[in-house]
């Protein structure tokens, strides 16, 4: 029988199938596979917001220095994105106006000193770096929100004249000379038209994942010879707005903040209803809230009613700065972490500000992720946000233990309150050609901010979380046994798992 000759019909389409699995294998690698729907589900993705702010004010972490060239600002940044994959982080918080000047393409304010060393002046060749570091960021599974300083109009840290196409030269009346800084009057209605139109520019015009306000409403205070405190100058407008009416002047000035705060959220709902607006107070509203607390009153010295923002539902997520130590009695970084938690009547999101820059000095390497763990284990946290990136690029202790913290790929947690309403299951095939191929299409409904694929293989599942336009993932090494593809809507709503399993 070995030496047979195969002969007539049956012989030739034996050998004609033959040599297309012959070919089959050649072509790809291994034998043509098949994936058919299956009921196994795959590990749930942790959801947890892991933060970081990347501060462009005085060069703190991008770009390294002013007028580096647009080569080498750009891979700066692709090397910070990076890292923060390595990380684990999903989101990062991007300065993009620090002080009445824009790290964009802006037709309201001038071009940033702190980008090409000489403000107004714009990048060449040019580029936008908001929308550059959106799509990078995106291609990398983060979200990326644009932090605004509402108020500062110009920083001490400064080098480069100050443009006629800056607020303090074309509308001056809205600016005032505090110390050694140039700070716009929230007491101004005039004020509060300009950095909301400034705001929404960005909102209208570029795919930000959320809007970002830190701690700086009224600014800190000047000292004076002698260590007293320079009172802020708005006389003009208490005066024409609040002298005579029912309000003290401290309480005239947090109802401006109070005011704008409130505006900018309804404003941006009513654009992109999806796009999250955070903010980031310093971390103790009061002293004596909670009774152990003592420090700086950010009510009467900031005019920052943090509280009431939260009573009253006024951002989707909240990252009061809780840059203590967790036994530091006074500024417990636990006992206030509980105090805020206590404060959000309207189940909003609560990330708490970590100081990773103090870490390796003012507090231990291990306080970050001991903090995290304090976070995990309060309900109502549900992440945390560190300041600042070049503190994690810095101190590599740091990192390590970050890395070790959060171990795998996680989710930003949903904001039901913006939508609700789940996406689609997409469908998905595997195809082998090169090599083996799994392709989805989304379904009809909700538009899809993330795909969640997650694939067994012998070493366990693996989780990846990949932008919108990307439909497809090869894998040339190996066929995984089960594969999984999920899609997460703006608001971070999941739809059922689509699963295909490797037949036997």
């Amino acid at each position: 029988m070995t030496n047979a000759r195969l002969t007539g019909p049956t012989s030739s389409l034996a050998w004609f199938l033959a040599l297309a699995l012959l070919a089959s294998v050649t072509r790809s690698g291994h034998a043509a596979v098949e994936y058919t729907p299956a009921t196994v589900q795959p590990p749930k993705v942790p959801r947890e917001f892991r933060g970081a702010w990347v501060a462009t004010v005085a060069n703190i972490d991008w770009p390294s220095k002013p007028g580096l060239s647009v080569a080498e600002q750009k891979a700066e940044l692709i090397t910070l994105l990076n890292y923060a994959v390595t990380l684990q982080l999903n989101a990062l918080i991007f300065q993009v106006r620090p002080a009445c000047d824009a790290m964009y393409a802006s037709k309201l304010e001038p071009w940033s000193e702190y980008l090409t060393g000489a403000m107004g002046k714009a990048p060449s060749p040019f580029y936008d770096p908001l929308a550059f570091a959106i799509s990078e960021a995106h291609q990398r599974g983060l979200e990326l929100h644009a932090w605004f300083n509402p108020y500062r109009a110009h920083h001490p840290k400064s080098w480069s004249p100050i443009t006629a196409q800056h607020i303090s030269k074309t509308r001056p009346e809205l600016v005032r000379q505090y110390g050694k800084n140039l700070w716009l009057d929230p007491g101004e209605p005039g004020v509060q038209d300009y950095s909301l139109k400034v705001v929404m520019d960005v909102v209208q015009r570029y795919d930000v994942d959320g809007i970002h306000f830190d701690d700086y409403f009224y600014p800190y205070a000047e000292k004076l010879a002698g260590g007293r405190e320079l009172p802020f100058p708005d006389e003009a407008s208490w005066q024409r707005y609040g002298a005579g009416g029912k309000l003290s002047r401290d309480d005239w000035r947090r109802e401006n903040v109070n005011t704008f705060i409130a505006r900018t959220y309804r404003s941006i709902k009513a654009a992109k209803p999806w796009v999250k607006f955070g903010l980031s107070p310093f971390g103790i509203w009061r002293p004596g809230n909670p009774p152990q607390i003592k420090g700086f009153d950010a009510h009467a010295k900031l005019y920052a009613d943090a509280r009431k923002w939260m009573h009253q539902g006024w951002g989707d997520y909240f990252a009061p700065q809780l840059y203590w130590a967790s036994d530091a009695r006074e500024q417990s970084f636990p006992v206030l972490l509980g105090w805020w938690a206590e404060q959000n009547y309207k189940q909003r999101q609560l990330w708490p500000g970590l100081n990773a820059a103090e870490a390796g000095g003012k507090l231990k390497n291990t306080e970050i992720a001991r903090q995290i763990q304090f976070a995990r284990k309060q309900a109502e946290v549900s992440g945390t946000i560190l300041y600042s990136f070049h503190a994690l690029m810095d101190n590599r202790p740091l990192a390590n233990s970050l890395m070790t913290e959060y171990g795998q790929p996680a989710l930003v947690p949903a904001c039901p309150w913006l939508g609700s309403t789940l996406p689609a299951a997409p469908s998905v095939k595997v195809v082998a050609s090169k090599s083996l191929q799994v392709r989805w299409t989304p379904g009809e409904g909700e538009p899809v901010r993330w795909w969640v694929l997650q694939y067994q293989t012998r070493s366990g599942w693996q989780t990846e979380i990949l932008p919108a336009d990307q439909r497809a993932r090869s894998f040339k090494d190996s066929d995984p046994e089960t594969i999984a593809v999920t899609a997460v809507s703006r608001t971070g709503m999941a739809s059922a798992a689509a699963v295909v399993a490797r037949g036997n």
